[in-house]
């Protein structure tokens, strides 16, 4: 099998894939993308729940096979960073019974990464936000419409 071929990653989940080829994983395949845009929408809702502003949700299945989401928000402090965080982490682990893979950044609080596989939530204080740009550096991912997941939601 030539590099390229060992590195290829496939949507077609019927396609013969090499066993214990990185590519063969749910993300790769989107075996569940109605459970990825769940997930972003309940941490984007939470986020917002717990005074997170400028929400933004990109669905980034076009640019990556690693994870389908990812969910951006800014908070004011490092209390409210860690507040958005743990709520979040709550909101998926213990009522959608998701696992989360990793988190970053939690002790300096200008940037908490949570890492749940298929969604990453990206939670900044604002000037750490303007400096790294994500969704300029992703302007050509779709944002989804958070409207009815934030309808009811106080300001």
């Amino acid at each position: 099998m030539n590099t390229y071929q060992e590195f290829c990653v496939t949507e077609n989940p019927s396609a013969d894939v090499p066993s214990g080829d990185p590519s063969s994983g749910p993300a790769a395949r989107r075996e569940a993308p109605e459970r990825s845009l769940e997930l972003a929408l309940a941490a984007a809702r939470t986020a917002a729940e717990n005074g997170g502003t400028e929400i933004v949700v990109l669905d980034m299945t076009r640019h990556t096979a690693v994870f389908d989401y990812f969910v951006i928000a800014t908070g004011t402090s490092r209390r409210q960073l860690h507040a958005m965080s743990e709520e979040i982490d709550r909101k998926l682990e213990d009522d959608l019974n998701d696992k989360r893979m990793n988190i970053d950044g939690y002790d300096e609080s200008k940037w908490i990464v949570l890492d749940y596989a298929t969604v990453v939530i990206h939670l900044f204080d604002a000037d750490t936000r303007s400096f790294y740009s994500l969704e300029d550096l992703w302007a050509d991912a779709s944002k989804v419409d958070l409207t009815e997941a934030l309808k009811d939601v106080r300001a």
